[in-house]
This record gives C-alpha cells, structure tokens and sequence, in this order.
C-alpha cells in the first residue's frame, strides 16, 4: 500500500446560490487558475489540494456543490461529513447575499453542529457594480458568529488566505483529539456536555 503523502484530511464544501463564483474560487484556489467559461456545476464536484500549516500537511477535500434548487437533495447528503463550508455570495448580487440565511439554515439541518463556517462576500473586484456593502457582509457574519472575507476569483483576492484560515481553525479544533485518532473515523457522543464529533467521509 503506498504511504500516505499527508497528516490529515480535511473535507471542506463551498455552498451557495448559482452564479456566485465557487466553482471560479475553487479552481483558483486549487489551479490558480481563471476563467469566465465555466458552464454551471451539475450536481457536484470536488478538487483536492495539499497545503501545510504548523508543520503538517493536509490535503484538502474540496467539493463544490450546485447552487440550483433541483441538485439540493444530492448536495445535502455531502452536508453531513464536511469539517468546513465555505458560503458563497455575490457583492454584485443582493439576492445571493440575502439566500446566505437559507444556507446557514441548511447548515444547520444537514452538518455537524461543529462545522467551521466562513462566509465569503465574492466579486469584490467588480467594485462599481456592488450592491451590498461590506459592512453588510461584516453584521450577517457577526451575528452567527462566524468568519468573513471578501473574495475575488479573478483578481485573486484573498482566495489562499480564505482556505488557509478555514483549515487551520479546523486544524486548531481536531489538536485535541487523541493522537493517533484518525481523522475520519466517525464518533458521535450524544451527550449534551460534549458535542466534539470528527467526520466521516
């Protein structure tokens, strides 16, 4: 069997409303690379990339899902053994920005309670068509308590550093796990006192 070329294995998933560039973010993230020609994710789809943080490498499992309604019922299912999600939303597009309720609400529904979240304001080099604010972006993230960023895929604004930050926060929160206690093997405490649960793959 060949040797594992990584410490860790973190499941991250890009959520959001169609057209709001995550399939742009992911390849830029994982291929540093931009393009306009993307046809509409069927379904779903993941990358994998390996990055190092505190002297561990972790491959990242990403996968990006289908914003349209009709793919909801194969996107949730993935829902369940992510360790990161990333929320996706337009600056451009208000709509897009207002849905970042419903998704944070299927979240809920469908992931682990301990999910990292981050949300990520995109577009942002298309200052002159933006239609909502930063600081909107800012109170929606605070009120969850949850990290924000605005994004660019095709000026490549802070796409690494979005990723790098997710996986450490969830890099930080499995530290204290048993060493030697595989990442992806599924344990589920019913306790209220202690909700730490890992994922399953």
């Amino acid at each position: 069997m060949a040797k594992k070329t990584y410490d860790l294995l973190f499941k991250l998933l890009l959520i959001g409303d169609s057209g709001v560039g995550k399939t742009c973010i992911l390849f830029r993230f994982s291929d540093d690379a931009f393009t306009t020609t993307f046809i509409s994710t069927i379904g779903i789809d993941f990358k994998i990339k390996t990055i190092e943080l505190r002297g561990k490498k972790i491959k990242l499992q990403i996968w990006d899902t289908a914003g349209q309604e009709r793919f909801h019922t194969i996107t949730t299912s993935y829902y369940r053994g992510a360790m990161g999600i990333m929320l996706v939303y337009d600056i451009t597009d208000m709509k897009s920005f207002e849905n970042i309720v419903k998704w944070l609400r299927n979240i809920d529904e469908h992931a682990n309670e301990d999910v990292e979240k981050m949300i990520l304001g995109n577009k942002c080099d298309k200052a002159d068509k933006r239609t909502v604010s930063k600081e909107q972006g800012e109170t929606i993230a605070r009120e969850h308590s949850i990290r924000f960023m605005e994004t660019s895929a095709k000026a490549n604004v802070n796409i690494e550093r979005a990723f790098n930050e997710l996986a450490e926060a969830i890099l930080l929160k499995t530290a204290g796990k048993e060493p030697g206690d595989p990442v992806d093997r599924v344990t589920v405490d019913r306790r209220p006192t202690n909700t730490s649960k890992s994922c399953c793959n």
